[in-house]
């Protein structure tokens, strides 16, 4: 009995330890934990941030693109504007000026968008070879764009 009461006694010692280890950890984690989630909000912050600038300069690629296709466009279509000018469907003579401008049709797809072309007239041996460049410019706001086709025919 004397040998088991002294255990008693020691796993008293040994609980009211643990106790008071598991009283004070809470105070201790929670300081740890404020330091922890101010550390992932800061982290989730950065994130975001680098996330709203990926956005921003895909939609500013995007846009960049869009007009891209449209200077490119209408200066395609002065390119065929200039042929069907230099080359006409009736059979008469064309003619080749060596600058002008071409003004678009009224569609949305080339809105806020300038055509010019030039020609340019060469004689080798007994043939007339042309060289025409279109240059289209399409602008809206801070966003500018230019696109050139150059086409060479034979007449």
């Amino acid at each position: 009995m004397f040998l088991n009461s002294g255990r008693k006694t020691a796993y008293k010692r040994s609980s009211s330890r643990s106790s008071l280890s598991r009283a004070s950890l809470p105070a201790q984690q929670r300081g740890s934990a404020l330091i922890i989630g101010v550390f992932v909000i800061t982290v989730m912050f950065l994130l975001a941030s680098a996330l709203i600038n990926i956005v921003q300069d895909s939609d500013t690629a995007l846009t960049q693109e869009v007009w891209g296709t449209r200077a490119f466009a209408a200066a395609n279509s002065g390119a065929d504007a200039a042929l069907a000018q230099l080359f006409p469907l009736n059979g008469s003579v064309g003619i080749c000026l060596a600058t002008s401008t071409w003004n678009l049709p009224n569609v949305t797809g080339f809105h806020a968008c300038s055509v010019t072309l030039t020609c340019t007239a060469y004689a080798v041996d007994a043939v007339t070879q042309y060289r025409i460049n279109s240059k289209a410019i399409c602008e809206s706001g801070e966003t500018r764009v230019s696109r050139q086709v150059e086409v060479e025919a034979r007449g």
